[in-house]
């Protein structure tokens, strides 16, 4: 199992990596856009990366090479809130294919996926951290090279606990 602590730390076996939060830290997520890291015990679902970026990704999970029209629905009101979505200027989203690096690698959490309820948060991701591990806006995120060491360790069943 993977831990990440309020602390800032995530770890898994024997490694220790640092990581960024969310802004307003690790407790229940109320809504979208609360900047929370959700508590809980979740599911690694599969791992979106930028094949232009990253050359061998090894992982036993599902992989998914993120193409330049690809976003995650953030839309309250869409009935593909909370999933991953072709781009459209009418569905609010974010871009999966951005210029930063923060998602050449995106590792999907199941947290409100199954069931989805509307306004409880979406893109609840493990990536790659910006600069001095800036805050998120509830997302975990990694240095970019320990994020493939991860990735690369963990296997099917793997869960993540936060908090």
């Amino acid at each position: 199992m993977i831990i990440v602590k309020k602390s800032g730390y995530l770890n898994y076996k024997n490694f220790k990596f640092r990581c960024a939060l969310g802004k307003n830290g690790i407790r229940q997520k109320e809504s979208e856009g609360d900047f929370v890291t959700p508590k809980g015990k979740y599911k690694i679902i599969k791992i979106y990366y930028r094949a232009d970026r990253i050359k061998k990704i090894h992982s036993p999970l599902k992989k998914i090479k993120i193409k330049k029209n690809m976003g995650w629905c953030d839309d309250v009101n869409s009935k593909y809130y909370n999933k991953q979505i072709k781009i459209n200027k009418k569905i609010s989203h974010e871009k999966l294919y951005r210029k930063d690096n923060v998602y050449d690698i995106v590792v999907v959490l199941n947290y409100n996926i199954n069931p989805i309820i509307k306004g409880k948060g979406s893109a609840i991701f493990l990536h790659v951290a910006k600069k001095n591990y800036k805050k998120t806006q509830g997302c975990i995120a990694l240095k970019k090279s320990e994020l493939l060491n991860l990735v690369s360790k963990i296997k099917k069943n793997t869960q993540i606990k936060i908090g």
